[in-house]
């Protein structure tokens, strides 16, 4: 499944771009959420969420790139997102986190960098219903895709063949076909949707790739 981020569009009417992709089918959103410190960019919050909860009935997934991301989960739950992804770089309790997120009804992911390797999370697979790997440094928008981090989407998934795992950065046509060969079955896609010609016929391109 193609995961649209918000992050490349107008972030002074955010709404029409995902009214044109939920009418192209997309099933989910994904919300890049930065805070100027785990991160150098500020990005949206949990109101940006609460106005597009009320777009539709979809998927609404906050990746915190945060510190402190326990500080935030109550606030983006309560503004309608049903998956919590956060970084296993921004906290010594992971596992914890985990099991936080779940409690309160939602789906929990866990947020790998490039330069992090997969093996940091093999004791808390059990505990996320997904793991997100970073395909480019976190932050901004319109990188080149990093295809070193594929050794560790294909790591994962031998180890853990039923979890969901999604790639993040410099995902187009090409990269999406590469990161599913190693095992990727949810691909976080921005600029590429802004590139010439309509939002929807971009997200109708890669979500045909999907199969």
């Amino acid at each position: 499944m193609i995961a649209p981020s918000v992050l490349s569009f107008d972030h002074s009417d955010l709404k029409s771009p995902v009214v044109e992709l939920l009418s192209a089918g997309a099933q989910l959103i994904h919300l890049d959420v930065m805070d100027g410190q785990f991160v150098p960019p500020i990005t949206i919050g949990a109101g940006v969420a609460k106005g597009l909860r009320s777009l539709g009935d979809f998927t609404l997934e906050a990746h915190l790139m945060t510190l402190t991301p326990e500080a935030h989960f109550e606030t983006f739950a309560e503004a309608g997102c049903q998956r919590i992804i956060f970084h296993v770089e921004a906290t010594n309790h992971a596992y914890r986190l985990a099991q936080s997120i779940r409690s309160m009804g939602l789906q929990a992911g866990i947020a790998l960098n490039p330069g992090t390797t997969a093996e940091v999370i093999e004791s808390i697979l059990d505990v996320v219903d997904e793991v997100l790997v970073m395909t480019v440094n976190p932050g901004w928008g319109g990188q080149e895709f990093i295809h070193s981090t594929m050794a560790k989407v294909a790591w994962i998934r031998e180890r853990a063949p039923d979890i969901l795992i999604e790639v993040d950065g410099g995902i187009d046509s090409e990269t999406l076909l590469i990161a599913r060969q190693h095992g990727a079955n949810r691909f976080v896609v921005g600029s590429y949707l802004t590139k010439g010609g309509s939002i929807g016929d971009a997200y109708r391109r890669l979500q045909a790739l999907c199969g």
